[in-house]
């Protein structure tokens, strides 16, 4: 029997890069996503939407876990916003949020929410073990996100 995993983040950082830099990276899904650590796949649905495929999480032969889920984007250029809701009946996961830039003192501040629930194939008992380590692992990969994303915003 599963369990679910929620993840929810809130982050933000400033980079010299205009508002408007940012917002035409970020609100550009293909292009962004190249910036996530551990996609093995990002495939286009139509309609601003897409199936993200992350790698496989395996020890040894064994796959542990994959996590596949959908989401339909929408930007708005006149509120600086990019914000994802999730695709329904897709993968393992829903994942929602929002990217929100503001012009800051020099460049722009830039700032994320992200939630996400996760089917997590093993038995419920292992759930107090587990959870806190995937919870771990999602927050370290916006973390490598965000690292990637201010490293190409300072070029």
């Amino acid at each position: 029997m599963s369990f679910t995993v929620t993840i929810d983040v809130s982050e933000q950082f400033k980079t010299a890069a205009s508002p408007d830099k940012v917002f035409e990276l970020l609100s550009d899904v293909p292009r962004s996503a190249s910036h996530f650590p551990d996609v093995e796949k990002l495939e286009p649905l139509g309609g601003n939407a897409f199936r993200w495929i992350m790698e496989k999480i395996a020890i040894g032969d064994h796959t542990l876990q994959q996590t596949i889920y959908a989401c339909a984007y929408s930007s708005d250029p006149a509120s600086m916003s990019v914000e994802w809701t999730p695709v329904e009946g897709v993968g393992n996961a829903r994942v929602s949020g929002g990217w929100r830039i503001e012009p800051g003192e020099i460049g722009s501040k830039v700032r994320l929410h992200t939630k996400g629930v996760l089917e997590v194939d093993f038995p419920g008992i292992l759930q107090f073990l587990l959870a806190p380590l995937i919870e771990l692992a999602f927050k370290q990969k916006i973390d490598r996100y965000i690292s990637n994303l201010k490293e190409t915003f300072a070029k």
